[in-house]
């Protein structure tokens, strides 16, 4: 269990995927740019063998941007979207209709 200051201490706003390149490095991964209102971050998402590049650009989606950075196969990842995993699928989470980008999720 984790209290609820630990739960206040995530940073998750609402992003649009702006652009979506294959990492030159991994057959698994992407890098994405996503707006999230006051900048826009780099993610890198194993979400390739997934959705194609179509069906992310302009999607809506939930970040976590205080996550600390981290260098994956050469790239910086500067947070994480959030997505539901089961054994032979993953399902990006999203907003079920448009909000403004940067919108904190409580």
């Amino acid at each position: 269990m984790i209290t609820f200051e630990d739960f206040s201490k995530l940073d998750l706003k609402i992003g649009k995927i702006v652009e979506v390149e294959p990492h030159p490095q991994a057959d698994k991964l992407y890098l994405l740019k996503v707006d999230i209102g006051r900048c826009v971050r780099q993610l890198v998402a194993g979400i390739k063998p997934f959705y194609s590049p179509q069906e992310l650009k302009g999607k809506s989606i939930v970040v976590l941007v205080n996550l600390e950075p981290k260098n994956i196969r050469g790239y910086t990842s500067e947070g994480m979207l959030l997505a539901a995993q089961s054994k032979n699928s993953v399902c990006i989470i999203s907003p079920d209709r448009e909000v403004e980008l940067g919108s904190v999720i409580r």
